[in-house]
């Protein structure tokens, strides 16, 4: 039987106050001891891709490792696209759009940011990311450094909630969420793992 297990990396932190969606911020990467016990964490023989973006793509160049091949950078694994609040602080974003910006939190699903996406649109080309990897290499450990609304879309996925639901988890900066694909099904090993 094939297993192919996720350890999902949410990249290291940006100090933004602000919504931080498809914008291309750096993470902060100084903190090399949090940074070498989660290299060690990390199985050494591994796939590692990230997003395109560079927070998360200097994070998985620290997490590097000559057993961990390193994939092309992919575009479909950038965090949910927030259109035009992306660099605008919560309260701002309350304050022009009360409705929206309300239910998009309460009841994410179809419900998109003005010019950006919903969360089912960003399911979708995760999952087909997803899809395809386990397509391509069954049996394998795969390291995907991303977003947190990133993980949480393949959190929602392997528990089998509801979006909302997922969205009350936790996912800290440069922490490991360990989902397993295995016979059709997923199932969760960790979430939210700070090593």
């Amino acid at each position: 039987m094939a297993v192919t297990t996720w350890h999902w990396v949410r990249h290291g932190p940006t100090h933004e106050k602000t919504f931080v969606g498809w914008r291309d911020v750096p993470a902060d990467l100084s903190d090399t001891a949090q940074i070498a016990r989660l290299h060690a964490h990390l199985p050494k023989q591994a796939l590692l891709i990230s997003s395109d973006l560079i927070r998360a793509s200097a994070t998985a160049d620290a997490i590097a490792h000559p057993k961990r091949q390193r994939l092309p950078h992919d575009p479909a694994l950038r965090e949910l696209d927030f259109g035009v609040w992306d660099g605008m602080h919560f309260s701002d974003v309350a304050d022009r759009d009360p409705e929206l910006s309300r239910a998009y939190w309460e009841t994410p699903g179809d419900i998109s940011a003005p010019d950006g996406e919903s969360w089912n649109q960003a399911a979708s080309r995760v999952g087909d990311v997803v899809d395809r990897l386990n397509g391509t290499h069954p049996d394998i450990h795969i390291i995907a450094v991303a977003h947190f609304g990133v993980i949480l879309t393949q959190v929602q996925r392997a528990l089998g909630v509801t979006a909302y639901q997922a969205m009350a988890h936790k996912i800290d900066n440069l922490s490991v969420t360990s989902l397993t694909f295995a016979s059709g099904a997923w199932s969760v090993a960790a979430i939210n793992h700070c090593p």
